[in-house]
């Protein structure tokens, strides 16, 4: 019996070591830390890419951008209207509650208590169970991107989320600012599961022991995310082992990480367009077309891609990317310095005015050096611009507030369709709908929501290109954004990090697949 339990102890301390040996801690240096547990309460890629880490979606891209199946097995459209998904077995939350359709359900319906998803949502009917393991998705009309908007379905755990908060709140409130249950609670499928969340600081994430995708090659047990805002620091960090693995990489620094044998650079095409938007309400000047096109001639687009972007940006003129659907070749950038100054007299602004701009310094590659870059071109054209940026943490508080005369967003469609981003950048402000959500510019062409409109229940997909790219010639006729470039994704880790398999258009790394070697 004695020596049985030697041998049983023996074990126990084996398996324990071999555990602990085989337990791979992710250190992760990014330019900031997610603003909430809540996968709801904020539409951005920061927020899209924790929800990957913490929960689970339907459906995802593949890095070729083909769908594959997540918490939905597989799907089939019954109709023009409806779309069913059969949904993964045995799959547990975080809490220990099960998976089942009633949360698919609750986590559907809940998007239109927020400001930022209901918009997204808007041309859906509903979200029917059909029986524990199955749901039907049905829209108002027939709607081109069902199946891509099952990637923003990152199912919540119902039972979890239900009932009162010790404040009397209920635990499923969508809370942009202030407290809430869900800001500061979670319960996802996700592969792992949040330990600690030092808002800004410090983000410990353990591997969930019950996660359902057995076949991941991911063998990443803890992730302790640092948020290192300044570029120099981030890189200095990564090449001294402080972290293992940095996004983004400044593209000033891609020489010096290139040349280190012990750090990989991984870069990656994006299709997020940075902007900045003119608001036609506090500023008058900003209603004329003139005053707008002005701007847009006065930009260097090239010159900031050059320069600032080191060439690791490609210069825009429309929303649009190559390759998207409402791509317009003839929409090309438009510098012309004389060209703005002659705008400026025929709109009788040729001594100019002073307004205020804030952007964010944490958020976008460079971005604090763009929006100083728009303060010095402006100036040429007689405009004065008091610039303001802040980090991404207190940035979007004020942004939604509209706080400025002209304000910096970036935007990627996650949709992987150019409809997107005249839903939520262009479209006239609708807070019951949610369309505009984004615009703080205020531009607003009914035209442009018609035909918006039309493109999502447009199946003939020649038509549908018509379509997007009639609403791209209308917004650079009109000026109705001011386009800066399309920003690439990149990352560096140490050689030992399997980077590349992991990372996507999208920006969302998925480190639940993340092997360390």
């Amino acid at each position: 019996m004695k020596k049985l339990l030697v041998l049983c102890l023996a074990l126990l301390m084996l398996f324990s070591f071999g555990a602990i040996a085989g337990a791979k801690t992710l250190k992760l240096g990014l330019d900031a830390g997610p603003v909430s547990q809540d996968p709801q309460v904020q539409l951005s890629g920061g927020m899209l890419q924790y929800s990957h880490w913490v929960f689970d979606p339907l459906v995802r891209y593949a890095q070729d951008m083909s769908f594959e199946p997540r918490l939905a097995e597989k799907w089939e459209r019954l109709d023009d209207l409806t779309m069913r998904f059969y949904l993964r077995k045995g799959v547990k939350f975080h809490s220990g509650n099960p998976f089942t359709a009633k949360d698919v359900k609750f986590t559907f319906e809940r998007f239109f208590k927020s400001p930022d998803f209901k918009g997204l949502f808007t041309p859906f009917e509903g979200c029917y169970v059909v029986d524990d393991h199955t749901v039907d998705i049905k829209t108002k009309k027939p709607y081109a991107l069902l199946i891509n908007m099952a990637t923003y379905i990152f199912p919540l755990d119902s039972q979890f989320y239900s009932g009162t908060d010790d404040t009397g709140q209920p635990k499923d409130a969508v809370v942009k600012i202030g407290p809430s249950f869900a800001l500061q609670n979670s319960s996802g499928t996700g592969p792992f599961k949040v330990v600690e969340w030092e808002q800004g600081a410090r983000y410990v994430f353990d591997r969930f022991a019950d996660y359902w995708d057995k076949g991941s090659p991911g063998n990443v047990s803890k992730i302790i995310l640092t948020p290192i805002k300044e570029d120099a620091t981030r890189v200095a960090a990564v090449l001294s082992g402080d972290v293992d693995f940095i996004s983004p990489v400044p593209p000033q620094d891609f020489d010096r990480i290139r040349k280190d044998k012990n750090v990989n650079l991984v870069t990656w095409p994006g299709g997020r367009i940075i902007t900045v938007q003119l608001n036609q309400k506090r500023r008058e000047e900003f209603r004329d077309v003139r005053v707008r096109q002005a701007i847009v001639y006065a930009i260097n687009n090239e010159g900031i891609a050059q320069k600032i972007m080191k060439g690791t940006a490609t210069p825009a003129g429309q929303q649009s990317p190559k390759g998207y659907m409402g791509h317009h070749t003839a929409l090309v950038p438009r510098y012309d310095l004389n060209k703005a100054k002659a705008l400026m007299k025929e709109a009788g602004l040729e001594n100019g005015f002073e307004c205020t701009m804030i952007a964010p310094n944490n958020r976008y590659v460079n971005d604090e050096k763009i929006a100083e870059a728009v303060v010095s071109m402006l100036a040429k054209i007689n405009i004065k611009v008091n610039l303001k940026t802040m980090p991404k943490a207190q940035y979007w508080d004020e942004f939604d507030a509209q706080v400025a005369d002209i304000q910096m967003i970036g935007w990627h469609s996650d949709t992987e369709d150019s409809g997107n981003f005249s839903e939520f950048l262009a479209m006239c402000p609708n807070k019951e709908t949610g369309y505009g959500q984004y615009n703080s510019g205020n531009y607003c062409n009914p035209k442009v929501d018609e035909l918006t409109m039309d493109a999502q229940s447009e199946t003939d997909l020649k038509k549908r290109k018509a379509i997007l790219q009639a609403i791209e010639k209308i917004l650079y006729n009109d000026a109705a954004f001011v386009p800066f470039h399309w920003q690439n994704h990149s990352y560096a880790g140490k050689y030992n990090v399997d980077i590349r398999k992991i990372v996507n258009t999208m920006n969302f790394p998925y480190l639940g697949d993340l092997v360390i070697k």
